[in-house]
């Protein structure tokens, strides 16, 4: 086995066992988001949302890092919610708000995009070109919404740099030859 590749593996191997230590966390952040959720009124949920939303955002993107970690895809709305048992319904007071999980969404955006810089460093040259098709796929889901002049409006800006980021990554990737199931460079003769 070529050594970059059997430090691909390793590397894989690496994330598997990285992941099921995460989940071993989940319990604990269930708790703490239960305990937040009981530190105030049900009905005034969006009199202290600025309080804790970070926090919504930050655990929103773990779940949907682990997730993608784990199956290669995005994880959804009400999925990433029974993940951290809470609600998705704003009539059950605490709840997963989709502006947060969106937050959520984009920070996974960013840091994808420094994974498919380190898997090549890594020699894991296959993982770029998954990331890339995720990106474009999330950046084409954005493009669907109609996002005000606001926050969520900002960092969805940066997902543009993201995916370009990305591309640059399997673009280099091509040129040089190391595309996986790419054909090597052709040699031109020097006149």
């Amino acid at each position: 086995m070529h050594s970059r590749s059997w430090f691909a593996v390793c590397i894989s191997a690496a994330v598997v066992t990285l992941c099921e230590k995460c989940r071993g966390h989940l319990p604990r952040v269930r708790e703490l988001l239960k305990q937040l959720a009981s530190s105030f009124p049900s009905d005034q949920y969006y009199r202290y949302h600025d309080q804790f939303r970070m926090v919504c955002q930050s655990v929103s993107f773990l779940g949907a890092f682990l997730h993608y970690l784990e199956m290669n895809d995005l994880i959804s709305r009400s999925d990433l919610a029974a993940m951290m048992e809470v609600s998705v319904s704003a009539a059950d007071g605490f709840h997963l708000t989709l502006e947060d999980m969106l937050q959520g969404f984009l920070q996974l955006a960013s840091e994808l995009a420094r994974l498919a810089i380190n898997s090549v460093i890594h020699g894991d040259f296959r993982r770029p070109l998954s990331i890339a098709a995720f990106l474009n796929q999330i950046n084409s889901a954005f493009q669907l919404l109609n996002l005000k002049n606001d926050f969520l409006r900002r960092r969805y800006d940066g997902l543009k740099y993201d995916v370009k980021k990305v591309e640059e990554v399997v673009y280099d990737l091509a040129i040089r030859g190391l595309k996986p199931d790419a054909a090597p460079p052709s040699k031109t003769a020097e006149v």
